[in-house]
């Protein structure tokens, strides 16, 4: 179901992340005092929601509304918790099948890897609170409306995620030209995750060294790297070829 794009006003902010509303992110106004301000700046440092402190000239542009120095941005769909959204699958699935996305930041790569997720039978993407790209109009767009149909969940720290998987008897697969195993000579058949990494910087030392195989897509051209999108296609679809198989 779709929402409304914006929360404004101190008190009304609070009120959404109480009622766990799917906030992207908050703008507050540099400076900002009083106890109201201080009890929303708690709240989201408690539920680790991203938060930019600006000139009120940006917040007077981002709405026309009486913003009270906040200004909250609203994800038009709603997320998963993260460990329901697993114990469903494994309960239900004999071979889960998981996508997780490490600082993927551009909004269109990101509707457009959930777009070929759920053409791929994805049954669950997992980002970070921090460091993702935020679900907007333009995902939604990208994403060909697969946003309303695969189950996305965020979590406080991906490596968090990849242990709570392996604890479920999922192999975690990461994507990465670091590797020395080639992705087509790697069995992708089973219970798995696939790992993608950041546009520029790929996927975070940590989490590679949690995963439990490491694989890379073989190049032929000069051009040393995909798109993320596309290579994420690749390995989405490699694990379906080997199903199929």
């Amino acid at each position: 179901m779709e929402k409304k794009s914006q929360v404004y006003g101190l008190r009304a902010i609070i009120e959404a992340v109480e009622a766990g509303q799917a906030i992207q992110k908050v703008y507050l106004q540099k400076g900002l005092k009083g106890t109201l301000a201080q009890e929303l700046e708690s709240l989201l440092r408690k539920e680790n929601i991203s938060t930019s402190y600006v000139p009120v000239e940006k917040l007077n542009r981002l709405s026309k509304n009486n913003h009270q120095g906040a200004i909250a941005n609203i994800s038009p769909v709603s997320f998963s918790d993260f460990e329901t959204m697993v114990e469903k699958v494994v309960q239900e699935k004999k071979e889960p099948f998981f996508l997780l996305l490490d600082g993927v930041t551009d909004v269109r790569n990101f509707g457009a890897i959930i777009r070929t997720a759920e053409c791929c039978g994805v049954d669950g993407i997992v980002i970070p609170k921090q460091g993702s790209a935020p679900v907007t109009d333009d995902t939604v767009k990208t994403s060909a409306g697969a946003a309303f149909s695969v189950p996305i969940a965020k979590i406080g720290h991906l490596k968090d995620a990849i242990f709570y998987l392996q604890s479920n008897g999922i192999n975690i697969v990461a994507a990465t030209e670091k590797s020395k195993d080639d992705l087509f000579d790697l069995d992708v058949s089973g219970p798995c995750a696939i790992v993608m990494g950041a546009e520029d910087t790929g996927i975070s030392p940590s989490i590679l060294k949690a995963a439990d195989k490491r694989a890379k897509i073989p190049l032929m051209g000069k051009i040393g790297s995909l798109n993320v999108s596309v290579a994420c296609g690749v390995f989405l679809y490699e694990v379906v070829r080997q199903r199929l198989n």
